[in-house]
């Protein structure tokens, strides 16, 4: 009876926490804009949960226990760990933006925190990764995001108790949450305050605390509390949560899991896509954290072509490496960024600095935007003779197949605006016309 009324009472919390508007800042707003501006970012999952090479749930799936998912702590010592070829890896697969995990689900603290001492400080590599990390973001200017974790499976603070991972690694006692509130404030006080200018933070494990059949969740997070102290300490960071709802009030961009904003292939979707700046996450196989047995790897072109649908729905990319126990970078995934990096050097134009204009989204392709020109990306395989841009109102001037500048023949009807393109040669990853208007 104590604890349901308990629930009850902190449910009621969580509908009247969100009751204030949130009202971003100039220093905010001028941050999303550049945001939506860079398009493209990588996704780094390292941590301790590499050296199993079974991905970062591992813990949770083969039901590690804490004592016994602590003695990876002393196997820590990526001696091939180099942020120069992270960040080098990034810039040259085109990529203005890194999102650094720096605690994930299993608790390990990836800097030098006071407020855990299970952290890689205390690990044989002694050294502060996120510092590492942010001095080359910085040295080779790139801007950097940090990935923190909402939900613990070590903490005892954590409510594990109602939530729905983590149940078996051996915890009894039931902290305090609040207690666990504070911890996290305090840990991204630190991130926000010794680290330089941080992009923004990508939150994670929300969900964690929805009952089976509903999204309402069981404890409140606290999270406008969270959120102003971000902002407080730093007002152009953006706000992300990964929970898979609409945006709640003091987020600054939404974000979607292996989906494009509106679609619900991978059961992580169905939210409606917000005005606020939009970002989809995507792994390079099937596993974010490093898993030796996943070599399903995704190919260049299918990457692209969710770079580009992406853009063309207003949303950024932000695709996944999994470094390797020792911190290298696999060459797979190198590989691949390499050929992506090409790609977007001869096309970068049309992703960058654009708006995505989902009207106009069609089963050949996508369309985005700048203030004189349309993209027109046209992503089917095999051989077209015509594309109908269904709904384009605008006037256009011309049209050309874009970096080759040979001429388009084009008309408008009462759908839209057809392409002639017989008789050009097209391109197998992305055929993309130019239109001025």
């Amino acid at each position: 009876m104590k604890r349901t009324f308990f629930l009850i009472a902190i449910l009621i919390g969580v509908k009247t926490s969100f009751s204030q508007p949130y009202k971003p800042t100039k220093a905010n707003l001028d941050s999303r804009k550049k945001f939506e501006d860079m398009r493209f970012g990588m996704f780094i999952h390292w941590g301790l949960f590499s050296i199993p090479g079974a991905g970062e749930w591992v813990m949770n799936e083969r039901n590690i226990t804490v004592k016994n998912y602590s003695r990876l702590e002393d196997c820590f010592n990526p001696t091939e760990f180099d942020p120069a070829k992270y960040v080098a890896a990034a810039k040259s697969a085109g990529m203005k933006y890194i999102t650094l995990v720096t605690r994930h689900h299993d608790g390990f603290s990836l800097w030098d925190t006071r407020y855990s001492d299970f952290n890689a400080m205390n690990s044989p590599f002694k050294k502060d990764v996120v510092a590492m990390v942010a001095k080359e973001c910085r040295r080779q200017g790139i801007k950097l995001f940090l990935y923190y974790s909402l939900l613990d499976w070590r903490r005892d603070d954590y409510s594990y108790w109602t939530g729905n991972t983590g149940q078996g690694t051996g915890r009894s006692k039931r902290g305090n949450w609040n207690d666990y509130i504070t911890f996290m404030k305090n840990q991204l006080t630190e991130l926000l305050t010794n680290y330089g200018e941080i992009g923004g933070i990508w939150f994670d494990g929300y969900w964690d605390q929805y009952p089976k059949d509903t999204k309402q969740v069981r404890l409140d997070w606290h999270t406008r509390e969270i959120y102003d102290l971000i902002h407080k300490l730093q007002p152009n960071c953006l706000v992300g949560n990964n929970h898979h709802l609409a945006p709640l009030p003091g987020e600054d961009f939404q974000m979607f899991e292996r989906d494009l904003p509106g679609a619900n292939t991978s059961g992580f979707g169905g939210a409606q896509a917000s005005d606020l700046p939009m970002e989809t996450c995507e792994t390079m196989n099937n596993s974010w954290g490093f898993n030796l047995t996943d070599t399903s790897y995704k190919s260049s072109k299918t990457l692209i072509h969710y770079l580009v649908n992406a853009a063309g729905l207003n949303a950024n990319f932000l695709l996944n490496i999994g470094p390797m126990p020792n911190g290298a970078i696999q060459p797979e995934f190198t590989d691949t960024l390499s050929k992506i990096g090409a790609w977007m050097n001869k096309n970068g134009a049309t992703i960058y600095g654009t708006k995505g204009m989902p009207a106009l989204r069609q089963e050949w392709g996508v369309v985005t935007a700048t203030d004189k020109h349309l993209y027109a990306h046209i992503l089917k395989s095999g051989p077209v003779e015509t594309v109908l841009i269904k709904g384009l109102r605008e006037k256009v001037k011309k049209a050309s197949l874009y970096g080759r500048n040979q001429v388009v023949k084009f008309k408008k009807n009462g759908e839209g605006l057809i392409l002639d393109l017989k008789g050009l040669k097209l391109d197998d990853t992305d055929t993309i016309i130019q239109l001025e208007i």
